[in-house]
């Protein structure tokens, strides 16, 4: 049904059964293959993504002595890289975000309901609802026989368009109301922005329903691909010239935004890469995994002691939030039991494949070091079905032949399979409070979040000169460090609350205009789908 897809992630249409032979996945129509000279008629040589088995030798000679790259070193790659290794989120960022052969800016096709917004008043149930989304999916017409078909999926912006995006409008223009407006600008920050459907949607409601903030509105997009850079340009532009679109990724992101500003982040962190971690079940020290990829294009993963020292730094903020790794209670307390478990027949030495936000850990440090006074506004999956073997692991999917096709494998052909990932709310939640309540060094005046220049919401003195705790010995947990020069109505500094998680039904019970997508039997698909997202404010 089409429901199972809906729910499951993004509506990119999970089908629920195996594709064991994604590993051997071509593009080429059927030819007669290919044999090494050097090895008779025993194996093919145009091999693609051919991995063996893990009871096997690996099959890269001399791993040392590959080069390691990255995924900004292979920007300017034509082809994907053969003869090197990389970490894993090297790799996956390589595959979905390269601009000569990534997933998204080669592959995929962002689902529009422009021409034929869908109304929702007409439709008698969500039987019929889900009729009318898969007619539109038809109307895309049908992939060819050969090769991987159109990368075809869409976000709740899309589907439940202009109505989510006034939701999110309202959401954000209700805190500038109430602490920002007249004295600041409403500035606004938004990456991932896909068709720019979303902003659109915010600006047209600002300039309908709150001409006035409108007129203090600045819209910015962050955007990687130069396909959708030209998308949003021209949806936008000529509309609203009040926004902006930035060809760049946000991980490259150097100017500071010194006024307060709003940061957007829907459906979008859920591509961020991710690295792979495992820990040596006897002595519990962490290993990093690399992807290598020989001169044959066969993939592997092999585990090395921690190095990266982003890798590195999250395991440390990780351990200072007492957050766990994802091995058993008696395994982790006792040495003994540990020796006992690896000594069994068969045991691995090795925990299993832990994957680790080493991507989202940037985002956050960009957001604390350029944008010091921004709020988030974040929204993505906190769970996943059909993901790959592994905590916190992906799912790994492509479409071919009008059917979406699920993975088993993370070493798949870069390029033609999407790769999105479950995110823990609780601890992204913990990690970016931990990130944003650090005391700024006085030093370091590029991590400091003082605003550099004046503001009507500044004071001329502050008590913050001081000390934030000049005047009482504690200071309550659930708040901020107070940032210097921003008073209250009182004059006095304070700190901003902590952030909340809500579910996808919550946030839009608080914040949507829910009669406008409820159907005629009383269903809302706008709250009965997606169950399987949250929200980050």
């Amino acid at each position: 049904m089409l429901l199972s897809r809906l729910v499951a992630s993004r509506c990119r249409s999970i089908a629920f059964r195996s594709f064991s032979q994604a590993s051997q996945y071509s593009t080429a129509p059927p030819k007669t293959p290919k044999y090494r000279k050097d090895q008779g008629k025993e194996e093919p040589s145009d091999r693609w993504n051919y991995n063996k088995s893990a009871l096997l030798p690996t099959t890269v000679e001399d791993l040392a002595n590959l080069p390691t790259v990255t995924a900004n070193e292979l920007e300017t790659a034509k082809t994907p890289p053969v003869g090197v290794k990389m970490l894993v989120r090297d790799f996956i960022e390589d595959s979905l975000y390269n601009p000569n052969y990534g997933y998204f800016p080669k592959q995929a096709t962002i689902f529009n309901t422009d021409a034929t917004p869908l109304e929702f008043s007409k439709l008698r149930n969500s039987v019929e609802f889900q009729e009318v989304v898969a007619q539109k999916y038809a109307e895309y017409g049908s992939d060819s026989y050969e090769g991987p078909g159109r990368q075809l999926w869409h976000t709740p912006t899309e589907l439940f368009k202009p109505y989510y995006a006034q939701a999110i409008a309202q959401c954000l223009v209700s805190e500038y109301l109430l602490k920002y407006f007249p004295y600041e600008d409403f500035t606004i920050y938004e990456i991932g922005a896909g068709n720019g459907t979303l902003a659109m949607d915010i600006l047209n409601y600002l300039q309908e329903y709150y001409p006035m903030v409108y007129e203090r509105t600045r819209y910015n997009i962050i955007e990687i691909s130069s396909s959708l850079v030209r998308q949003q340009k021209k949806r936008l532009y000529g509309a609203h010239p009040c926004a902006k679109v930035h060809h760049q990724s946000i991980f490259h992101w150097k100017k500071r935004e010194p006024a307060p500003c709003y940061f957007v982040a829907m459906e979008v962190v859920d591509n961020f890469a991710h690295d792979i971690v495992r820990y040596d079940l006897r002595t519990m020290e962490p290993y990093q995994g690399i992807v290598t990829i020989s001169k044959d294009g066969d993939f592997d993963v092999v585990y090395t002691p921690i190095s990266d020292p982003l890798i590195a730094s999250l395991l440390g903020i990780r351990s200072r939030l007492r957050h766990e790794p994802p091995i058993s209670r008696p395994l982790r307390s006792s040495s003994f039991l540990r020796q006992a478990y690896v000594n069994l027949p068969f045991a691995p030495n090795l925990s299993r494949e832990e994957y680790v936000p080493t991507r989202l850990l940037s985002l956050l440090r960009t957001l604390r070091t350029n944008f010091p006074r921004h709020r988030l506004l974040l929204s993505d999956f906190s769970s996943l079905p059909e993901t790959i073997p592994g905590h916190n692991a992906p799912v790994v999917q492509t479409r071919l032949r009008n059917t979406t096709i699920p993975c088993s494998t993370l070493l798949v052909k870069q390029g033609y399979f999407d790769i999105f990932f479950p995110t823990d709310f609780e601890r992204l939640r913990d990690m970016y409070e931990y990130l944003l309540s650090k005391p700024h060094s006085v030093k370091n005046t590029s991590d400091m979040a003082i605003p550099s220049r004046s503001t009507p919401l500044m004071s001329s003195t502050s008590s913050l000169s001081l000390g934030s705790g000049f005047f009482s010995s504690t200071y309550p947990t659930d708040r901020r460090t107070p940032l210097d020069g921003v008073a209250s109505s009182s004059g006095l500094p304070v700190g901003e609350r902590k952030s909340n998680v809500f579910t996808h039904a919550e946030f839009l019970e608080t914040y949507a205009d829910l009669g406008k997508t409820t159907l005629r039997n009383g269903e809302n698909p706008m709250l009965d789908f997606y169950k399987n997202v949250k929200f980050l404010f």
